[in-house]
């Protein structure tokens, strides 16, 4: 008789935090700007479209200055960055992102900058040249995870549609969020707007749930049944299926009042934390805890959050450069309310 002892080498996740801050943010600024180029597009200056774009321009930038930088930080190496560009590969989807996500910056930034100064006809422009980009933006985050092969989870079209969809709604939340602090406060909002976009968002999620499942229970889509042998196998998968129908419940909930009992300020800060909360804990899930799930084997690798920029503290960082910009944000909103009003409602429009 022989034994053969089999010893599980120790290794680095191949998404880190980082991960979850990057495709978060991102997909927040890149629905924030579908969202803005949707209200310039098809808005008129008198209508909730306009009055819906102060909050939405300012999640915009603050989402897209911060959003690279967490990229940056999961890169590890600086020279990755480099490499880049010294190196194409067209078959590779974060090589292509190297591209894509220049351009979508400097387009989100441009736009905000237009519409601030009131130049109408150049926002127009920036807003059809912007959903074009946002449109890559979410098709490469997307693609990007849906590429990996290997893991049935990862490897499906449900991916990049979930994060498109959980981006826009974690976009309402900064809106409602970040709007409360703006000139005007909720007061300023178009809740009955927000509402609806809510409303929509939330319907796309549970039809694409349903599709999902159809396709599952019609042996036509693997992920489906590598999520069930989860949920089947192991509690705490089960408690996350739970906690997301919980949240999705409470946001349905809280969406379905009226407009005037929506905009007060405990509950719309209780929608905006529960649509952000949802967003991020599904990409949080989608990383880092597929992760945990063995390839070949039995159970579940277990996964300790370091304290340090890797962890906890890069976690923190990204939310301490969200709050700073967001000051900023509001700071220059507030200092000069006549340019804010003028690039809401401009002249000649």
């Amino acid at each position: 008789m022989q034994i053969i002892e089999l010893l599980t080498p120790a290794y680095d996740v191949a998404w880190l935090p980082w991960a979850v801050q990057y495709f978060f943010l991102v997909g927040i600024a890149a629905t924030a700007a579908i969202t803005a180029a949707g209200c310039v597009l098809l808005g008129r200056r008198d209508g909730d479209a306009w009055r819906l774009l102060p909050a939405v321009v300012a999640v915009l930038a603050v989402t897209a200055l911060a959003a690279p930088v967490s990229l940056l930080a999961d890169l590890h190496q600086p020279a990755r960055f480099w490499h880049f560009y010294a190196h194409f590969t067209p078959w590779s989807w974060m090589s292509l992102g190297a591209y894509l996500l220049p351009v979508f910056v400097l387009l989100a930034l441009g736009f905000c900058l237009a519409w601030w100064l009131g130049r109408v006809g150049w926002l127009r422009v920036l807003a059809v040249l912007l959903l074009l980009s946002s449109v890559s933006i979410l098709v490469y985050t997307g693609s990007e995870v849906m590429a990996i092969r290997s893991r049935p989870l990862w490897h499906t079209v449900f991916v990049p549609i979930n994060f498109a969809l959980t981006g826009w709604l974690a976009a309402i939340g900064a809106v409602l969020l970040v709007g409360r602090w703006l000139p005007g406060g909720m007061q300023a909002l178009p809740v009955a707007l927000i509402r609806r976009l809510g409303g929509l968002a939330v319907m796309l999620l549970v039809a694409c749930a349903l599709l999902w499942a159809a396709l599952g229970l019609a042996a036509r889509e693997p992920s489906f049944d590598a999520a069930v042998q989860l949920f089947e196998r192991f509690p705490v998968w089960r408690f996350g299926l739970y906690g997301s129908l919980a949240a999705g419940a409470g946001i349905t909930i809280l969406l379905a009042a009226a407009p005037g009992v929506l905009a007060r300020p405990g509950r719309s800060l209780m929608l905006a934390v529960a649509m952000l909360a949802s967003a991020w804990m599904f990409r949080w899930i989608l990383f880092m805890a597929v992760q945990g799930v063995p390839k070949y084997g039995a159970g579940l690798y277990l996964y300790r959050m370091p304290l340090g920029s890797d962890g906890l503290l890069g976690m923190l960082g990204v939310l301490g450069l969200c709050v700073a910009l967001i000051s900023v944000v509001t700071y220059v909103f507030w200092r000069f309310p006549s340019r804010l009003q003028g690039a809401a409602m401009p002249a000649g429009y």
